[in-house]
């Protein structure tokens, strides 16, 4: 029998992304709490030794992430984004599976230079959102990806911490079963979204490289510069993941279960911020103001971290600072309506490989700044000058947001969503469901 697409294949479509976007996310969420420690375990408890081999294991994961997202990118605009999306979570379940069954700390790092070129296929989910949903209505699909971030990561962590108790290779296992859960799901469910006539004619090398996927931007100057501020914000959010924990431990006190329990939190109220009040701040403000007021809540939020003089005004602050999240939806979508719908794959690449560079610049640059205050023993607001530098990180973003998203096309009328028609097939592989044109 033939595959047929199913009746509601836009919403069936866009809830697979959801879902292979927080399935990619729990899994690697799942090897966070997990994965020092094994790192640890090959060294034989020395804890510096095993400080020194994960810093490269997060700057080798994030400058796979740099090369291989435009590749990737470039691809799903050539091939479509289908097979992109399913090989990267077959080979992400592989690569899982390899790092808990590896004995040495070399094959280990092997494994990670892997999971850093299979996990960039977020750019190509980004890609397929442009490719199924009407112009006005993008804000509020790409604000259900920043949904599954959150949600993953509140969930994950706590998961993976109480398997790795058990045993510490016991979460990478459970990586694997949901990696490969996804690639079954996807194999039956995902429809194709780019149909073969909106596909570019050959595999582009200018813009599958790093770089030549940043010259890709030149051609469209309003986009460059909302590339910039998504730029400035993947830099400032680097402040979280590089030195939250051990500033939380030098400022108020608190040990892994406080620190856990206020990321848990964050990732919250990002879902929620995301997933739900994103769609009414876009209908009330439009995409330009909500790009502005969520920069200016990031701005103000982080300066209040910096002055909070106890965790408990920490935690009251973030309400403020979660804000923020709607910037990020918002400037995804203004870019997408300026760039040729056979570039949006590409137009990601790129946009992921910005946030590559801002994640190895801020793994460099925020851990320094800590490091220089707390050998100064310093306990007053200059303790907060890492998220000092966050707050003016994203103040220089709605700066440069002020003056480019103004030139930017904007969708102000209503448009239909697009419709997923059909297609008999052949070949028993690939399931293609051929889309109506997107009208802008």
């Amino acid at each position: 029998m033939e595959p047929t697409a199913p009746a509601a294949p836009r919403r069936a479509a866009l809830a697979f992304i959801f879902v292979t976007v927080l399935i990619d996310i729990l899994s690697f969420g799942l090897i966070i709490p997990v994965l020092p420690h094994l790192i640890e375990n090959f060294l034989h408890g020395n804890v510096a030794a095993a400080a020194r081999w994960y810093t490269g294991f997060a700057s080798v994961f994030m400058a796979m992430q740099f090369v291989f997202t435009p590749v990737q990118g470039a691809l799903s605009d050539r091939y479509g984004r289908r097979p992109v999306i399913l090989l990267s979570n077959l080979g992400l379940g592989l690569d899982f599976a390899m790092m808990a069954l590896v004995n040495s700390l070399p094959l280990l790092f092997i494994g990670r230079v892997v999971s850093g070129i299979t996990s960039a296929s977020f750019s190509t989910a980004n890609a397929y959102i442009a490719d199924i949903t009407p112009p006005q209505q993008r804000a509020q699909a790409f604000g259900m990806i920043g949904m599954a971030f959150g949600l993953g990561f509140i969930i994950a962590p706590f998961i993976g911490g109480h398997l790795g108790a058990i045993d510490v290779r016991l979460p990478f296992w459970a990586a694997v079963a949901m990696s490969l859960t996804n690639f079954c799901y996807g194999w039956f469910v995902l429809p194709e979204s780019l149909p073969v006539e909106r596909r570019t004619t050959r595999f582009d090398w200018d813009h599958a490289n790093p770089l030549g996927s940043l010259a890709l931007l030149r051609r469209y100057p309003q986009v460059l510069g909302i590339a910039g501020v998504l730029f400035l914000m993947a830099f400032a959010h680097m402040v979280y993941p590089t030195t939250f924990v051990l500033y939380a431990d030098y400022r108020f006190g608190w040990g892994p279960d406080m620190a856990g329990n206020t990321l848990a939190l964050v990732g919250l109220l990002a879902a929620i911020v995301q997933g739900v009040l994103i769609k009414r701040i876009v209908a009330a403000l439009g995409e330009r103001r909500t790009l502005l007021f969520g920069l200016a809540c990031g701005a103000v939020g982080f300066a209040l971290y910096a002055l909070a003089p106890t965790g408990y005004w920490f935690w009251a602050m973030m309400p403020v600072a979660a804000l923020w999240g709607v910037a990020t939806p918002a400037a995804q979508a203004l870019m997408t309506h300026a760039v040729d719908p056979r570039e949006q794959g590409r137009l990601q690449g790129a946009v992921a490989s910005l946030s590559s560079i801002a994640g190895i610049l801020g793994a460099l640059v925020f851990p320094t700044i800590l490091a220089a205050v707390a050998g100064s023993a310093r306990h007053d607001v200059v303790a907060g000058a890492t998220f000092w530098l966050a707050a003016l990180i994203v103040g220089s973003g709605g700066v440069l947001a002020w003056r480019v998203s103004a030139r930017l096309p904007a969708v102000t009328t209503a448009a239909p969503p697009p419709t997923i028609e059909p297609a008999v097939v052949s070949d028993a592989d690939e399931i293609i469901v051929q889309p109506a044109p997107l009208r802008d």
